[in-house]
């Protein structure tokens, strides 16, 4: 069966669908979600003159069947700037299709536009599937705990 493939910035129709990934996402990765306030949110990052977040979406058939998303950051061990992938989800039926692969192929490019020639990201340590694929495309584990700190 042939389907068609899309990677294209997300536009603000999708913001429902985002969120609903978002949520999938969490529950994936067994992590609580609220989903108060992330339309208005969303939009207002995604989507201003200035965005703080860019976020891609994965298409099959017209369907958004996942994401990534991702902002320029700065290391300061490196002195320089590289771009930080936030997240990466794709529906458990539409993944080893290729998808994932295309988001951080396309992540690149326009981090590539944006200066920078460096992706950095994270996953739980018991998501072996995403850590397979991700040193299957070369990408390198650096062991480190994530604190979160409410202010």
């Amino acid at each position: 069966m042939t389907t068609n493939q899309e990677i294209r910035f997300a536009v603000p129709e999708d913001i429902d669908t985002l969120i609903d990934l978002c949520e999938a996402h969490s529950i994936y990765e067994k992590a609580p979600y609220e989903r108060q306030g992330k339309r208005e949110n969303l939009l207002r990052d995604l989507f201003s003159e200035s965005p703080k977040l860019y976020c891609l979406v994965a298409v099959i058939d017209q369907e958004v069947v996942g994401y990534a998303t991702y902002m320029k950051q700065y290391s300061t061990w490196d002195a320089s700037e590289y771009i930080y992938m936030d997240c990466i989800f794709l529906r458990e039926h539409t993944r080893g299709m290729g998808l994932g692969a295309k988001l951080i192929e396309e992540i690149a490019k326009e981090g590539r536009k944006l200066g920078c020639d460096l992706i950095q990201w994270q996953t739980p340590d018991f998501n072996s599937g995403a850590i397979r694929f991700y040193k299957r495309i070369g990408a390198v584990a650096k062991p480190k705990e994530r604190f979160f700190l409410s202010i």
